[in-house]
């Protein structure tokens, strides 16, 4: 506990830990352990990555962190295959296991790369599916991981309002100057990833969203560019992000870190 005393300890709010080869997993984690992380939160991408995600929290119990959902970032599984992942889901819950929902939301930019190529897209099943994960997190009492950025947050905002959903987690956001009010007013949680090193429009979000909502996040194994080009994504460039959170906000570094890992420990009971 002394590095979460000295603010030295971390907790990556997003990492696709199923994503990275399976033979880099465990030592991954282990190394991000050495270096101060407290915990991971690894975030699924369908059944069979929410299947690997729980094997390594029963491996890591109270370090990984798993969520449970379906990325939308891809083709949607048949109505079986959903109702398999939501049986699943179910099932974790009433076996008493922690978990969040997540990661699920909005094809933001599968649907504006389609239009911008003039082809029609869909978005409605997309909708349904993302008000029927809103409706379990509800149900099971659930925090729920949400990939929803620009117009598609207030499609989502509306769906976590309708259901009464409070612990909503948008990672990696981005978005306009109302919707980000709308949200803060709401109580949702944000996470930023190493790019507001360099990315002035994330560091406007910092500079407008409460401290006290904010978490750090990598997102691995996506790669980074201007001081992480080339370099392999890991979770302690989360401590990197914590160090440029607090130069945003003007605040002592160990202060901010300490901040961030008691939003992200008692957003997600870690």
């Amino acid at each position: 506990m002394a590095g979460e005393r000295n603010g030295k300890a971390f907790i990556d709010a997003h990492i696709h830990v199923d994503l990275y080869e399976e033979q880099e997993r465990e030592p991954m984690l282990e190394a991000a352990f050495e270096e101060g992380a407290a915990a991971v939160v690894a975030v699924s991408m369908n059944l069979g990555s929410s299947i690997v995600n729980r094997g390594l929290a029963q491996r890591y119990p109270g370090k990984v962190h798993p969520a449970y959902g379906f990325h939308p970032e891809q083709p949607l599984p048949s109505g079986p295959e959903l109702d398999e992942l939501f049986g699943w889901i179910r099932s974790r819950h009433e076996a008493g296991e922690r978990f969040a929902i997540g990661e699920v939301g909005l094809p933001y930019y599968t649907r504006t790369e389609a239009e911008a190529k003039g082809e029609r897209f869909d978005e409605a099943p997309y909708l349904a599916l993302l008000d029927r994960f809103a409706a379990l997190a509800a149900e099971l009492d659930r925090p729920i991981v949400l990939h929803a950025v620009y117009e598609d947050a207030g499609k989502a905002c509306d769906l976590l309002e309708r259901h009464g959903v409070r612990r909503a987690h948008f990672h990696w956001f981005k978005g306009s100057e109302a919707v980000v009010r709308r949200m803060a007013a709401s109580g949702y949680r944000v996470s930023v990833t190493p790019d507001v090193a360099y990315e002035e429009e994330i560091q406007q979000l910092v500079r407008s969203y409460p401290l006290e909502l904010l978490m750090v996040e990598t997102d691995g194994p996506w790669p980074f560019e201007g001081p992480y080009a080339g370099r392999s994504t890991r979770p302690a460039m989360a401590k990197d992000a914590a160090a440029k959170v607090a130069e945003i906000k003007r605040l002592p570094a160990g202060q901010a870190a300490r901040e961030l890992l008691d939003n992200t420990r008692s957003f997600y009971g870690i």
